[in-house]
């Protein structure tokens, strides 16, 4: 999938997220890599083969103290 030279993380690789960007819509919310990973704004990601990648920070959860 990736013509870059050295090619791209694969999607199966643990450093998946450093292939570089075929489409960005941060409108939207969503980045389209090279590697055909689908990585979203809340750093959940969706593989080309349709696992799902579970976000790495919890969202909308408050804040200790606030």
């Amino acid at each position: 999938m990736c013509a870059h030279n050295p090619p791209c993380p694969t999607a199966e690789a643990p450093d998946r997220e450093a292939a570089r960007l075929r489409a960005h819509r941060p409108e939207q919310g969503w980045s389209l890599l090279c590697n055909g990973v689908l990585l979203f704004e809340d750093t959940g990601e969706l593989l080309p083969d349709g696992r799902v990648v579970a976000p790495l920070r919890a969202v909308g959860l408050a804040r200790a103290g606030a």
